[in-house]
């Protein structure tokens, strides 16, 4: 089964690149030859920047799949369903006792559980089945030289040169996904370059090949984010009728003794009175509903994806024994072309939704919650049909 996740890009290595001379558009072997230029200002010698680019095309179909990244517009019901089967629950149990030793090694030196990056290996490739096709060299070029992000894509051209020089990366047969991510828990070069770990001991970083490189390469990336050891990141919680909900969302953490105060329990474990958290409603106030902690937040520095997100630190927690969350009864909510309504309709009142692209994101969902309050509704940031008409 191809992973729904091998192309989202993950950008948190590149927010202070600069942006390379090479530019973006016009013609391509123009754009290889100063990017030549490019590699050998970054200290790769004439043969390697050459060796690096030869051969290099446009991939037509790497552009066709950054325009279409249509899995991110389900909610977290129906998105957490598809994705966390039988089988990658299975399969993660299995890992964890398989990988055990190696696990428990992370975790001393890393303080990242074992739960987050088994789901992240599950979803990301399928604990390595399924790392992508694309030919990882031509995909960081063709979005490079297009002209939508270049920012992004160039200093991962550099890395993966880099890669190359030291002998990580093969121009010819290293292939990924089509946003230029690498191996079991799909990478990108730069974030391989500066935080790549040899678990196995053998000399070299490899994410495709070994588990053990992999993993611990995932550790000390999300330690690298601000990961803070040994410390929950996603937990659900049943909430009081009453609770007001202009105070849930990301935006607003408080002291897990105050949620206590106002009459939250937790569906399973127990709460810590010292920790901070804020109450996520990832379907409104109707649906389920996790405390999601400090570590929930740099979940986002890998993805950006606000349901992904939600559905991976949950998986995360049933690999480590939570139970299946509660559905409830959530009100209806919107279709693609409803929210793109939607977003237009707040983005006119002054709200910064992001882009107007039909995803119920992180930012909309504030926008949202902010149009509730100030309509007098249940400010839980879940857009209904209601909210549509009242806008």
């Amino acid at each position: 089964m191809k992973s729904l996740f091998i192309s989202f890009l993950v950008v948190s290595s590149v927010a202070a690149a600069p942006l390379s001379a090479a530019g973006c558009g016009g013609n391509f072997t123009t754009f290889l030859s100063t990017l030549t230029l490019e590699l050998q200002a970054e200290g790769l010698s004439d043969s390697q920047a050459k060796a690096f680019l030869h051969g290099a095309r446009i991939d037509p179909e790497v552009l066709k799949a950054d325009r279409a990244q249509g899995v991110f517009r389900l909610d977290f019901d129906d998105f957490a369903r598809r994705v966390i089967s039988r089988n990658r629950l299975e399969t993660g149990a299995y890992q964890a006792v398989k990988q055990g030793p190696l696990l428990q090694d992370i975790e001393q030196n890393y303080g990242v559980s074992r739960g987050v990056l088994l789901a992240f290996w599950g979803l990301e490739t399928d604990f390595g089945q399924v790392q992508g096709t694309y030919k990882t060299r031509d995909a960081l070029l063709t979005l490079a030289h297009d002209c939508r992000r270049p920012q992004l894509f160039l200093p991962q051209v550099m890395a993966a040169a880099k890669l190359y020089a030291r002998g990580d990366f093969d121009p010819l047969r290293t292939r990924g996904a089509w946003a230029g991510e690498i191996g079991q828990v799909q990478m990108l070069p730069r974030d391989i370059l500066e935080n790549g770990v040899d678990g196995d001991g053998d000399g070299h970083v490899d994410l495709k090949g070994s588990a053990a490189d992999a993993l611990t390469s995932a550790a000390r990336l999300l330690r690298h984010l601000g990961w803070q050891p040994n410390a929950p990141w996603l937990q659900e919680v049943t909430l009081p009728d009453d609770l007001d909900w202009a105070r849930t969302g990301l935006d607003h953490p408080a002291p897990i003794s105050e949620w206590v105060a106002r009459g939250v329990v937790p569906r399973d474990g127990v709460l810590d009175p010292a920790l901070s958290a804020a109450v996520i409603l990832p379907m409104g106030r109707k649906g389920p509903a996790f405390l999601a902690y400090p570590n929930f937040e740099v979940l986002f520095e890998w993805n950006k994806s606000f349901v992904y997100v939600t559905t991976a630190a949950y998986f995360a927690t049933r690999l480590e024994g939570a139970p299946v969350f509660e559905a409830g009864h959530p009100d209806p909510g919107l279709s693609k072309a409803q929210i793109k309504i939607l977003q237009e309709k707040l983005s006119a009142r002054g709200a910064d939704v992001g882009t107007v692209d039909g995803i119920l994101g992180r930012k909309t969902r504030a926008a949202v919650q902010g149009a509730q309050s100030a309509l007098g509704l249940p400010a839980d940031a879940w857009p209904t049909v209601g909210l549509l008409n009242r806008l």
